[in-house]
């Protein structure tokens, strides 16, 4: 009985999980053609908020744990419609940004390209 059932499952849980996986590289190919089907817009708009995502992995190698951290980093822009718009950022760029800042953001659909302060 324990074998029928782990020939189902195993199979199973193999193309759910490869299922995962495909669906996930099927949007991403999605939305970098959506993007690059946009036009480049540039607008003036203000640094509304700023958020980071940190995310902890563990590696088992070798009988050791090996734990490894990365962090994303996200900015709220708010144009003069009044809409707002979250963009993923490089951390480079995140650190330069201030809450209050005022100034040109540049973006392509989704994809965040930069923001230029006002003097």
């Amino acid at each position: 009985m324990f074998f029928d059932l782990f020939d189902i499952v195993f199979p199973l849980m193999f193309f759910l999980v490869f299922g995962m996986i495909f669906v996930t590289f099927i949007r991403g190919i999605k939305e970098w053609n959506y993007n690059n089907q946009q036009p480049v817009l540039t607008v003036i708009a203000r640094v509304v908020t700023k958020r980071t995502n940190i995310s902890r992995h563990n590696h088992h190698h070798n009988n050791h744990i090996h734990t490894s951290t990365s962090t994303s980093y996200y900015v709220t822009f708010e144009v003069e419609s009044g809409d707002r718009i979250e963009f993923h950022v490089p951390g480079k760029e995140y650190g330069l940004l201030v809450e209050g800042d005022l100034g040109k953001l540049t973006f392509q659909g989704t994809r965040f390209i930069s923001f230029e302060r006002e003097r």
